[in-house]
């Protein structure tokens, strides 16, 4: 009898953890500039989620190649359409919205702890704009 009513009043304090949901939208432009992530920069926790939103036309959310980390999947959304997205693998993602990529287009994705990403990492192929947004945003996922 006891022991039932200890596992009762354990069940009210002891809750699961709940997975969030991030939104971020895809924006041609804001205050921050023009072909932007809104916010450009996500933490979460592994198992939590982005709903990348492109609230115009012409967007999509991908994994940068070579910016993610090793055992985590990579992932190519679907023009101009909503995608949810799952981050279990704790690191440093970079995402891309692929027709603006070379404009400069790019967000980060920190799961977990800070990660650091040294320069010497980043993919030789990225555009100069790209580039010059992503390291400010790396070198903040990495404090």
């Amino acid at each position: 009898m006891l022991r039932t009513a200890l596992c009762g009043v354990l069940a009210l304090f002891c809750t699961a953890a709940q997975a969030e949901t991030v939104e971020v939208k895809l924006l041609n432009r804001s205050d921050s500039g023009a072909m932007v992530f809104d916010p450009a920069l996500v933490t979460l926790q592994p198992g939590d989620s982005v709903r990348f939103v492109p609230t115009h036309k012409s967007h999509n959310a991908a994994t940068i190649d070579g910016l993610i980390p090793p055992g985590a999947t990579p992932f190519k959304g679907p023009i101009s359409e909503e995608i949810t997205v799952p981050f279990s693998v704790p690191g440093v993602y970079g995402i891309k919205c692929s027709p603006h990529y070379a404009m400069g287009m790019v967000m980060v994705v920190r799961v977990g702890p800070p990660a650091a990403v040294p320069d010497a990492a980043l993919p030789p192929d990225i555009p100069a704009r790209a580039k010059e947004r992503l390291l400010p945003l790396l070198e903040q996922a990495g404090r």
